[in-house]
């Protein structure tokens, strides 16, 4: 899995962040396909009338669909954690729902044949 870290209104992306982003999005590389893109973008809210300023949206391209997560908190490092367990939950639910069509169809053919 590819995966691009962007960042906007001001904030900076220094090697730590981007393993960070990596190490928790290791849970969701094992799941898909070394051909999956990811796209991760970090910004910080400027309205102070807004307590959870950090946010962190996903975005995940998979063979025939797309995956959206966008999670927000006072932290930065919280959001990036939010995304990566809603992108998870996301992807094993994509997952065990063509293995259900898969099997279903395999029943139908072989009831037909």
């Amino acid at each position: 899995m590819r995966i691009q870290v962007k960042a906007r209104t001001g904030v900076p992306i220094d090697d730590e962040l981007r393993s960070r982003v990596e190490k928790k999005l290791e849970k969701v590389r094992k799941q898909v396909s070394p051909l999956a893109e990811l796209e991760i973008e970090l910004r910080e809210e400027r309205n102070r009338a807004i307590r959870e300023s950090q946010v962190a949206e996903a975005t995940l391209h998979l063979k025939g669909v797309t995956l959206r997560s966008s999670k927000r908190s006072t932290d930065m490092g919280h959001s990036i954690n939010l995304v990566a367990d809603d992108l998870a939950r996301q992807v094993k639910k994509h997952r065990d729902k063509r293995r259900a069509r898969r099997e279903a169809h395999r029943i139908a053919q072989e009831r037909a044949a």
